[in-house]
């Protein structure tokens, strides 16, 4: 009797490490990606701007210290997104390994794109914080690469892998803002 017991023990262990090898594997590659990818849009593109030359600001005082809670809040709904991505869905946030599981619960449960829209949230933090115009400016131009990017590839291409589930699952969630019933909510 102890010896099935090891023996399921054992079992149990060896397929454990196979789920965490694959799990820390996606793992890796979503920190990869994150630094390349929202890293370069979050910290490189705006330290970019800030020492170029080309600055428009505006003076908020020591207001501009509420931009503090928009990044913070940004940086929480990332992680939050790349975790489900990962453990829920077997994927990455990569467009090229994507999750192979529709994500539906959480933040997803809320919103379609909550890692877009951390991402957004971060970078009008930061126009808040470094009281700059032309960082506004860039947050808008990168929220609107964000929406283009959902419209014409993501969601497409959903609809293709998952049908009618994702179809479902666009009529109960809206793709920006919570709560709100109006295009918003169109796939």
């Amino acid at each position: 009797m102890k010896k099935r017991k090891w023996h399921a023990k054992t079992k149990a262990m060896v397929v454990m490490q196979g789920l965490n090898r694959e799990v820390t594997i996606i793992i890796i590659k979503t920190i990869i990606f994150t630094i390349f990818f929202p890293g370069s849009v979050a910290i490189l593109g705006p330290y970019l701007l800030l020492t170029s030359g080309i600055q428009f600001s505006y003076e908020i005082g020591s207001f501009r210290l509420i931009g503090i809670i928009p990044i913070a809040l940004g940086v929480a709904l990332y992680i939050l997104s790349a975790w489900d991505f990962a453990f829920a869905g077997k994927g990455t946030p990569a467009p090229t390994e994507p999750p192979k599981i529709l994500v539906s619960r959480r933040l997803y449960r809320i919103n379609r794109n909550p890692m877009y829209t951390g991402g957004a949230l971060v970078l009008i933090g930061e126009a808040i914080l470094f009281a700059s115009l032309t960082l506004a400016a860039y947050a808008l131009l990168v929220w609107t690469y964000f929406h283009l990017f959902a419209i014409y590839y993501e969601e497409p291409h959903l609809k293709k892998k998952f049908g009618a589930v994702y179809e479902e699952y666009c009529k109960a969630v809206p793709r920006w803002i919570p709560g709100f019933k109006g295009a918003n909510r169109n796939a």
